[in-house]
């Protein structure tokens, strides 16, 4: 299984569209900053919204066309399942 999903920070100002193949792994390392880059420097921890696909290249597909998108539609699909912006995976 693969998975799209939408993180952000704590005031939900950020938002950040990736894949893994382990979701709760994948937000482990954004929350501790083991990967350099864009989610250290955002402080991007929180997953808001993802989705799951069969296979890497479905869910690389998915992932590009939301970073495609401007912020009130991704803000738009994030608030479709989860209009509290909560923490998914707390």
């Amino acid at each position: 299984m693969y998975f799209t999903y939408i993180a952000t920070n704590k005031n939900n100002t950020v938002l950040y569209a990736g894949i893994t193949n382990n979701l709760e792994r994948r937000i482990y390392e954004h929350s501790n900053k083991l990967t350099k880059g864009f989610t250290v420097k955002y402080n991007v921890k929180k997953l808001v919204w993802y989705e799951q696909f069969q296979t890497a290249y479905d869910a690389i597909s998915a992932e590009k066309k939301i970073k495609g998108w401007k912020r009130d539609k991704k803000v738009a699909l994030i608030k479709s399942i989860n209009p509290e912006f909560r923490d998914l995976l707390n």
